[in-house]
């Protein structure tokens, strides 16, 4: 679920600045995707 997230967070980013341009806001997208990646990743070593 988190990576599916992340994929299409990135996703917009990657569209965003190719295509949009919309400056500190493709940045903070990319942030957030980032975040989630690496809670999804510290989370699921606890779990296991």
């Amino acid at each position: 679920m988190i990576l599916t997230i992340v994929a299409i967070l990135v996703v917009l980013w990657l569209l965003g600045w190719l295509v949009f341009s919309l400056g500190a806001f493709i940045h903070i997208v990319l942030i957030i995707a980032l975040i989630l990646l690496v809670w999804h990743l510290f989370a699921g070593r606890r779990r296991v």
